[in-house]
């Protein structure tokens, strides 16, 4: 799995050009699946997020987490982050997980930040036509890939 988290004062997902959900200071997280992923990923990844020391203390350092700051959490289902654009100008999707592994893993990572984690969590819809906007602060952004797990 991979994610790219953004440490946000807001951020929103209009879903279809009808609905929308939206959040105010914490993280908005796009979250990529793969087919090599499984729950030790989810997991893993889960911890990580929750856990993450991106936002600054009383002395400007960033020391805290969204749950020590009681931030919430955006996650966007994001199939793109496993793009490969070596061949050509078209990306090739390939390595992402089809809907039928990438669904149940994507909702049990949300699943997981709320019931081990306690995170107030909001959700795009996997598959839906998405707008997102968001104010990144900072800017901060971290990549994380289960993999690698750097």
């Amino acid at each position: 799995m991979r994610l790219v988290i953004q440490r946000v004062k807001e951020a929103q997902v209009c879903i279809n050009g009808d609905e929308t959900r939206s959040i105010g200071r914490g993280l908005m997280v796009l979250v990529g699946v793969e087919d090599a992923d499984d729950l030790d990923d989810v997991h893993w990844l889960a911890q990580k997020t929750a856990q993450m020391r991106i936002f600054s203390d009383d002395q400007g350092k960033m020391n805290l987490s969204v749950g020590d700051i009681a931030g919430e959490i955006l996650v966007i289902s994001q199939f793109t982050l496993f793009a490969q654009t070596a061949k050509g100008n078209r990306p090739s999707f390939i390595r992402s997980a089809r809907p039928e592994k990438a669904i149940p893993l994507y909702n049990h990572f949300v699943d997981t930040l709320r019931a081990a984690w306690g995170m107030q969590v909001q959700t795009g819809e996997f598959g839906a036509d998405m707008d997102v906007t968001l104010v990144n602060h900072g800017p901060v952004t971290i990549t994380i890939d289960s993999k690698n797990r750097e």
